[in-house]
């Protein structure tokens, strides 16, 4: 399965309308929105509550005086952030690349499209026939201000009425437990970084997880596990054994074709924003049988990793 991460970031502004649209048309089975919350309670599709770097915010003088620092997962982090704004602020905000010294055509786009909510994109791929990948972002930070993301996110998504493909993921696995118990039927997948522990389980890092023990504690709560391509890409991997011989998937994030993103022994000469030997590197984690995807290029990963190529 091709998963259109954030829609279509190669090419467009990620998680706005045009970046799902390209997502479709480009042949992914489903796409990924990652989910915040802005001061009332709306689910905002950004990739982190702090905004600044995917839109217009820090250039609106309405909204100086909120520009604030916070502790977010252990880390201080100066900026704007979508609790702090109400959901009619936010949608006069505009979408920016997030890597525009990587991505300049992206750039270009720059200003054009406002931000989505959860229930636009649940709209888009309702519309388009495909699946949604529902990430949930900063659960337990959410939690510390007073907002449970796991109640959000089933109400929007039991209202919403959408019955296409779904799955839900996050780095907490508390907060899929969570929504799991409020009965909404998606497969549940516990994200896996390469190093570092869940904010929600400190006492347990992920290396531990990606264990056959590991792996053996998550079934029953889970359905898949996603691991960051890196854990993929060393020597001798055998997480996607474990996990498929405990019948769990396997997906992985995120393959993107620029040198900057590739192991150091695909990339070849040229700038960081140059395309390197991507294709050995996929055929790495293609040959390791993985069950699903993400990409920033929809064409090129629809290319490579569907069946039908």
């Amino acid at each position: 399965m091709v998963i259109g991460h954030r829609g279509a970031p190669g090419y467009l502004p990620e998680h706005t309308r045009a970046a799902y649209a390209l997502a479709f048309a480009m042949g992914v089975d489903a796409v990924e929105p990652d989910v915040v919350v802005s001061r009332d309670g709306v689910l905002v599709v950004r990739h982190e509550n702090e905004i600044s770097g995917t839109t217009d915010v820090a250039d609106r003088p309405e909204f100086a005086d909120r520009r604030t620092t916070k502790t977010i997962d252990g880390e201080r982090v100066t900026g704007w952030f979508a609790e702090d704004l109400d959901w009619a602020e936010l949608a006069t905000l505009r979408a920016r690349e997030r890597l525009p010294e990587l991505r300049p055509a992206s750039a270009a786009h720059d200003g054009e499209e406002p931000i989505l909510r959860l229930r636009d994109v649940l709209d888009l791929a309702a519309g388009a026939g495909r699946g949604v990948v529902v990430e949930i972002k900063h659960a337990t930070f959410f939690a510390s201000i007073g907002w449970d993301i796991a109640e959000l996110v089933a109400d929007e998504l039991r209202s919403s009425g959408f019955d296409g493909p779904l799955w839900i993921e996050s780095f907490e696995a508390s907060v899929l437990d969570r929504v799991r118990a409020r009965g909404i039927p998606a497969s549940y997948v516990y994200l896996l970084e390469a190093s570092g522990a869940p904010v929600d389980d400190p006492s347990t890092p992920y290396a531990e997880v990606m264990t056959a023990a590991g792996i053996d504690a998550l079934v029953g709560r889970v359905d898949g596990i996603s691991v960051d391509k890196a854990v993929l890409l060393r020597p001798h991997p055998s997480v996607v054994a474990d996990a498929h011989a405990r019948g769990l998937q396997v997906f992985t994030w995120t393959c993107r074709p620029e040198n900057r993103f590739l192991e150091r022994r695909f990339r070849l000469p040229g700038a960081a924003a140059a395309l390197g030997d991507y294709r050995s590197e996929w055929g790495v984690i293609r040959s390791l049988g993985v069950d699903a995807v993400f990409v920033d290029h929809p064409d090129l990963g629809v290319a490579f990793f569907s069946p039908q190529n």
